[in-house]
């Protein structure tokens, strides 16, 4: 049985001119991947991205503008019968930053039978790159917000 599985994400660059990605051990493998999760029945994407972001960051944030979604098939990474669809947003920060994020990546303890560890990573601006994450999806979107430079990120749309 194959089914389609849509995909949230945020994309958020602090003051400081760093993005944030997600360093994540995910059923035996590393990935470093942009910040948000799975949409839920009966959810819509702004939402979902709204839960997500507190759920694993404990953060509010503001939806800036729609950035990218597939626009190509992508089958899963963790199975032969999932479809991904990923939908991009540029967020900004409404409240302080309280997650504690790691130096170095995947620098956190795996705790014997964990499945699913994450920790959050700033990475500045002037070395991120498509090579800064790990999934298909986010290297077209790591370009994209590269050649479209900072600015535009939080410049407002027409």
């Amino acid at each position: 049985m194959s089914f389609l599985n849509v995909r949230i994400y945020g994309v958020l660059v602090n003051e400081q001119q760093q993005v944030l990605v997600s360093d994540e051990f995910i059923r035996g493998n590393y990935f470093t991947k942009f910040p948000g999760g799975g949409l839920e029945f009966g959810e819509g994407t702004l939402d979902c991205l709204r839960r997500e972001w507190q759920e694993e960051l404990q953060q509010e944030i503001e939806i800036v503008r729609h950035l990218y979604t597939t626009d190509f098939f992508q089958i899963s990474a963790f199975d032969n019968h999932s479809q991904i669809l990923s939908i991009y947003y540029v967020v900004r920060a409404k409240s302080p930053f309280v997650a504690k994020a790691i130096e170095k990546p995947f620098d956190f303890p795996i705790p014997e039978g964990a499945n699913d560890v994450t920790a959050p990573r700033w990475i500045p601006w002037n070395t991120f790159s498509e090579d800064s994450v790990s999934l298909p999806i986010d290297k077209i979107v790591a370009r994209k917000i590269k050649r479209k430079g900072i600015e535009w990120l939080y410049t407002p749309e027409d």
